[in-house]
C-alpha cells in the first residue's frame, strides 16, 4: 500500500471519529449509517453488547435526557491499518451541559475497536467503550 493511500486512509478514519462525535452531540440518529456498518457490534457497560445498527440507534435514543446536551472531543487516535480494516483506539472527553450553562457532568472514555472500508467509506464494525472516570460538578 502506498504512503499516499495510508495517509488518506488515516485522515478518513480520523474524520470517522469526528463524524461519530458530532452525530452523538447533534442527536442525528438517522445518519448512523454514515459511521456504522449494518452489522456493527458495540460493547459498553451501560448497554452491554449491542449487535446491529438498529439496536445501537435505539439504545442511543433511549439515553437522551430532555434539555441536556453533550459535547464529545476525541483525542490520541491510534490507527493500525491492515488492508480494508483497521484496529483503532482513542480517548473521548464528554461534557454534559444545559443551554447557556457550564457542564454539570464530565467523563473520560476509552474507545477501541475495528473499522472497515466499505463502498461508502470507512465505518465502525466493532466498538468497545470503557469509562475511565466521571465527575459531577
Amino acid at each position: 500500500m502506498s504512503t499516499d493511500t495510508l495517509i488518506a486512509d488515516r485522515i478518513e478514519i480520523a474524520d470517522l471519529f469526528t463524524r461519530f462525535a458530532r452525530l452523538l452531540d447533534e442527536k442525528r440518529w438517522e445518519d448512523a449509517d454514515t459511521v456504522f456498518t449494518d452489522d456493527v457490534a458495540v460493547h459498553s457497560p451501560r448497554g452491554g453488547e449491542l449487535r446491529g445498527i438498529d439496536k445501537v440507534v435505539s439504545f442511543m435514543q433511549q439515553g437522551e435526557v430532555e434539555g441536556q446536551h453533550a459535547l464529545h472531543t476525541t483525542t490520541d487516535l491510534l490507527v493500525d491499518i491492515d488492508g480494508d480494516q483497521a484496529a483503532v483506539s482513542a480517548y473521548s472527553l464528554v461534557y454534559y451541559y444545559r443551554d447557556g450553562q457550564a457542564p454539570h457532568f464530565t467523563g473520560g472514555l476509552r474507545l477501541a475497536g475495528t473499522v472497515g472500508r466499505t463502498p461508502a467509506g470507512w465505518r465502525f464494525r466493532e466498538q468497545r467503550i470503557t469509562p475511565a472516570w466521571t465527575r459531577e460538578h
